[in-house]
């Protein structure tokens, strides 16, 4: 059904939906809340933290100012409540000098405490009129333009009366699992009579949604094993010769994997093996030992990365442990001459293997006799570019590898048809790292120690959320940050890095750090993964409590690669409880599996499987919360379901529902 067909949406408004990916009313009515003003609970402004995300009532005093400040602007206006004055300020949304006049309004939005000084920063706002006073529990959503909330919520009150999602959940599984009408939760997620009953509502949803995924997972992997085509004459003996290139003995983690890897690709079925390990657990080397059976045996192997600058990485270690075999390297940042030869050295079995990003699965990239494929940070990679990779042999037996921890319930649940190692236990040689959260009375002291060390020969990582200026102004960003320790440490060599720098330009940046030309490296989350620098003792982050814990532990396991101890320092913009609770479990805790279980327990499976994770995958769930227990809830219903001998109408609707699978990275 067309936007068009509903009141109110005119083509002009259908243009805007369309730029939140609302293209019909089905859309539309799975375009959840945000978030949600409980009118019962407003607070006073005085009373709030720093960073707080709060309700208030308030009086606008006057009318809003165009603030100049060097080439940026915002709009500020002054707003009353309870005889106290605070200012409200919105940045990049010139809409509000018209929108906003003297009178009294709700305001929801982060609340801002610098040295007793009140403000709020981009809140948004609603008319407290009389023709238009709100009331109970209204929804917020996530708009973008020209539209308003009250727009919003009129036309999805509207959708609701032409479109409502009906369940593909076999009815005596939804009897024999006391589940709700899912159109009856539709109409409470938009509309909740009570917050209980809005939780009720997003855990029906969010079944339905996995139930759908975990299905179409089942389509997509058909549960047949492929006969092996590949064969290894590579012995165990060998194998043990090769790991002794290392210099040091296998943890019993890195040995069980190996032996894993052996023994499947001695097997009759084609190796589809996901290797799950902390950050320094050593997983690399087993890539390694794997990629040696391939190539040992006569094979080509491919090695791939997410990004350029982990692909670089891989590639010198491969020129390290393989000397006696023909290596090349391919990038979208190579020049075409470099694409060409390799290519060519690959097409005529030349080269035995090949290190690359996603420029190796170009279609004009072939193999000889490809055997094994490795693919790094898996989650980076989609579905279709992992098949694409293994098509390009026959038989191809795949190796995929993930230092982010997923809990294991979540790994066999979306994992189900690969084989699970799990590296454990760490290199007994790796140095001690301690986590400290910085209050802020401590942070000279923090830059002080840091110049100390950088003039001791150890380098720093310095991390932040964002790249720019932050709108709200309670984010640090690199370009800030860098400039501001440049003035601050003279003496200390500074590098700056982030994702809109070209590869190139990454790429010798990264050479520099590890080669001791930089002392501190200022960065995005670009090195959260797989940077080895062992020099590198310190990781400060700013704004540690905008990051997931697992994301958390991932950057710390940038430091504490060599020898010597190392520390990560913790940066927090935020008071509340629960930021200090998360921060304290990371402090107090070093394993990522138990890292991961905590996350999961505490931020629910909406921010978990969410936004970041899974990409599109479940875009349109992401500002639901809901617990873990809703994604095994959706496999044993699945489970069950797949049992039935007539599920084609599952099948069908769960490929139709999920047809972009292949495409989505999964983590």
């Amino acid at each position: 059904m067309r936007l068009t067909q509903l009141k109110w949406i005119s083509e002009k408004r259908e243009k805007e939906l369309n730029k939140l990916n609302i293209f019909t009313v089905e859309d539309l009515v799975r375009f959840f809340p945000r978030n949600y003003l409980d009118l019962t609970e407003k607070v006073r402004l005085s009373q709030c933290y720093h960073n707080d995300v709060v309700l208030i009532a308030c009086r606008v005093v006057a009318s809003p100012q165009v603030v100049y400040t060097g080439r940026r602007s915002f709009i500020k206006v002054w707003c009353e409540q309870n005889g106290e004055m605070f200012s409200a300020v919105w940045f990049n949304a010139p809409y509000v000098k018209s929108k906003l006049k003297e009178g009294e309004y709700l305001f929801y939005g982060r609340v801002q405490n610098r040295y007793g000084m009140l403000s709020m920063v981009n809140p948004v706002f609603e008319p407290m009129e009389r023709n238009y006073r709100l009331k109970g529990i209204v929804p917020v959503y996530p708009l973008k333009g020209t539209l308003t909330q009250k727009v919003m919520r009129d036309a999805v009150s509207e959708g609701l009366k032409y479109v409502l999602p009906e369940s593909i959940i076999p009815e005596h599984l939804v009897k024999k699992y006391a589940l709700s009408s899912l159109g009856a939760a539709y109409k409470e997620i938009h509309n909740p009579s009570s917050m209980q009953k809005k939780d009720a509502a997003a855990e029906r949803i969010a079944l339905e949604e996995y139930f759908l995924l975990i299905s179409a997972f089942k389509c997509i992997k058909g549960g047949k094993e492929d006969a092996r085509l590949i064969d290894y004459n590579c012995s165990a003996r060998e194998v043990k010769e090769f790991c002794a290139r290392f210099g040091f003995e296998f943890t019993d983690g890195q040995k069980r994997a190996v032996n894993d890897i052996y023994e499947n690709l001695k097997a009759p079925t084609r190796m589809n093996r996901l290797l799950q390990g902390d950050v320094g657990s050593g997983k690399t080397a087993v890539a390694l030992c794997a990629i040696y059976m391939a190539v040992k045996s006569g094979h080509q192997a491919a090695f791939i990365a997410p990004t350029e600058v982990l692909a670089a990485q891989n590639y010198r270690l491969i020129q390290k442990y393989f000397p006696e075999y023909k290596a090349v390297y391919l990038s979208g940042a190579a020049k075409a001459k470099e694409k060409k030869e390799a290519k060519e050295l690959l097409l005529t079995g030349q080269a035995s293997i090949v290190c690359g990003t996603h420029a190796v699965i170009q279609k004009d990239v072939c193999f000889n006799d490809l055997a094994l494929c490795v693919c790094d940070e898996q989650h980076r990679f989609g579905v279709a570019q992992r098949s694409a990779l293994g098509e390009k042999g026959v038989g191809t037996d795949m190796l995929v590898m993930s230092a982010t921890p997923i809990p294991r319930t979540l790994s066999l649940i979306f994992y189900g048809d690969l084989d699970i190692s799990e590296i454990k236990d760490k290199p007994a040689a790796k140095a001690e790292t301690i986590t400290a959260v910085i209050p802020a009375s401590k942070y000279n002291d923090m830059l002080e120690y840091i110049g100390r060390e950088a003039r001791a020969g150890n380098r720093s990582y310095f991390v932040c959320p964002k790249i720019e200026g932050d709108e709200e102004g309670s984010a640090m960003s690199v370009t800030e940050l860098y400039d501001e320790l440049k003035n601050r440490l003279p003496r200390v060599k500074f590098a700056l890095l982030h994702g809109k720098m070209k590869d190139a330009e990454k790429a010798e940046i990264m050479a520099g750090f590890k080669e001791g030309r930089y002392d501190c490296l200022v960065s995005t989350t670009v090195i959260e993964v797989g940077i080895d620098v062992p020099e590198a003792t310190i990781m400060v982050i700013y704004n540690a409590e905008r990051f997931g814990l697992s994301q958390l532990h991932q950057l710390r396991g940038r430091v504490g690669r060599g020898t010597k101890k190392s520390y990560c320092f913790l940066l927090t913009g935020s008071e509340s409880e629960e930021a200090r609770e998360r921060l304290n479990v990371l402090k107090n805790n070093s394993d990522g599996f138990k890292i991961a279980e905590y996350d999961l327990k505490m931020r629910g499976g909406g921010d978990f499987m969410g936004t970041r994770q899974s990409g599109r995958l479940l875009g349109e769930i992401r500002n639901l919360r809901y617990p873990a227990e809703v994604i095994f809830t959706a496999k044993k219903i699945s489970d069950e379901a797949f049992a039935l001998q007539d599920n084609a109408k599952i099948r069908e609707y769960a490929l139709k529902k999920y047809d972009s699978l292949r495409e989505v990275v999964l983590n």
